[in-house]
């Protein structure tokens, strides 16, 4: 069904087209963009909460990635899209965001860095899906990430430049910290 800006799709049905990153798409959005804000979305939180079977594990041992879960709230990036590439960078995420279907596309209300409110596209973990991890606490996700590995590489390099990135754009997340924390003890441990 098309929109009243010619658009066919529901997340496109508003007057900007706002994109909310909470982890790669932060540093590595990978689409042009007109405006970048920071971004405060309430009623998610960035969480290591879904099993990755291909880049940082594989099924029979898998690793964890973020995803953006119920609870809380997460600081992440936002970014404006210019209306005539509304169509392709949404194509562009759903092949990047959308490959096994544990994350939800969904259109939500998000607050800028300069305290505007918009609605941004953005993708939540599917609890329902297998890759969904649950609510881990930080010594049992550090227990996965140290030992997994996938096609992208070692899982903890996974979270240590998660939160390199995190700290160059002056966002604390402690959770993941805390999980970064228990492998450092591990390793001193062994």
């Amino acid at each position: 069904m098309l929109n009243r800006c010619g658009h066919n799709d529901l997340a496109l049905d508003m007057d900007e087209f706002w994109v909310f990153g909470y982890g790669s798409l932060m540093w590595n959005p990978g689409f042009s963009h007109v405006e970048k804000s920071e971004a405060l979305i309430f009623g998610y939180r960035r969480s290591l909460c879904v099993h990755s079977w291909v880049h940082r594990g594989t099924e029979a041992s898998p690793g964890l990635v973020l995803g953006l879960d119920r609870g809380g709230s997460c600081r992440g990036m936002a970014f404006r899209v210019a209306a005539a590439e509304w169509d392709e960078v949404l194509t562009y995420l759903r092949e990047r965001e959308l490959v096994t279907h544990v994350y939800l596309e969904k259109t939500l209300a998000i607050r800028l860095g300069d305290g505007r409110r918009v609605t941004a596209v953005a993708y939540i973990v599917d609890r329902d899906h297998r890759q969904y991890a649950g609510g881990l606490d930080a010594i049992e996700a550090a227990h996965i990430v140290e030992s997994a590995v996938g096609q992208s590489g070692p899982n903890d390099a996974y979270v240590f430049n998660t939160l390199a990135h995190l700290r160059e754009m002056g966002i604390r997340d402690q959770w993941l910290e805390q999980v970064a924390g228990e492998i450092e003890r591990m390793r001193e441990a062994s």
